[in-house]
């Protein structure tokens, strides 16, 4: 099976081409630029580097979040636009799945990884899985013991010391980076991984996850928090409600 798997989640992103189990070619975006203008661009130019038609893919993956909510939503049109043409379904893949399986290759049946991506605001999206004797990138590799979340690195971490499986050893993404010393500070042992390209990662689990496609117009971004559009109209009714006199 051919794949071509888009993630969007990060300024930079990035783009892979996939047959069954393998990564052909996966490439980062080119960070300096926003999506907008570089994609499909960078899609094309990968699928030509490779001697690859687009009209030979089986099946288009993206990442649906969370993430930028303005790279999601051009991600995800463009995968949208590239499959309608081309008469191919999409598998949406959360972005939090993908870095753990990515990360989880090597770790033994039984333990603990957390994803963290940055989510500003001194928050992070996070979730936390619990890894299987499965193939890795398999549907039943890695258990969820908490799903999609946003908070801060401090809750979070307080959140998950109260679960009986106890803090993770492995926390992975840029928020697992960036909150390397409040990750120490709660776990001492723990380690914290940079994010890898999850483009690779998206593919090989839309393979495993084939049964999940949808139609290109199904597929919905996964936002987690609400959109700075939102928080600022329901913060202005509030001031509106509380200070009449203002308005």
């Amino acid at each position: 099976m051919r794949v071509v798997a888009l993630d969007t989640t990060t300024r930079a992103g990035s783009a892979a081409l996939v047959i069954d189990d393998r990564v052909v070619d996966e490439r980062s975006g080119d960070g300096a630029l926003t999506h907008a203008l570089r994609l499909p661009g960078e899609i094309l130019t990968l699928a030509d580097g490779n001697h690859w038609p687009l009209s030979g893919v089986d099946l288009y993956a993206v990442a649906s979040g969370p993430g930028s909510f303005t790279g999601l939503r051009i991600g995800i049109a463009t995968i949208q636009g590239l499959a309608f043409v081309h008469g191919r379904q999409i598998v949406a893949v959360p972005a939090l799945d993908a870095l753990a399986h990515a990360a989880s290759a090597e770790l033994p049946e039984g333990s603990l990884i957390a994803a963290w991506m940055d989510a500003r605001r001194h928050d992070v999206f996070a979730a936390l899985y619990q890894v299987t004797d499965a193939p890795p990138f398999s549907r039943a590799r890695l258990i969820e013991v908490e799903g999609p979340t946003v908070g801060s690195p401090a809750s979070t971490l307080a959140r998950w010391k109260g679960l009986a499986t106890g803090l993770p050893p492995l926390f992975v993404g840029d928020g697992a980076t960036l909150y390397a010393a409040e990750i120490a500070g709660a776990a001492p042992s723990a380690r914290a991984l940079a994010a890898p390209l999850l483009a690779g990662a998206i593919g090989r689990l839309a393979i495993a996850r084939a049964s999940d496609a949808l139609d290109p117009a199904a597929i919905r971004p996964l936002y987690v928090r609400r959109t700075d559009v939102e928080i600022a109209r329901d913060e202005k009714v509030l001031s509106t409600r509380l200070n009449p006199k203002d308005t």
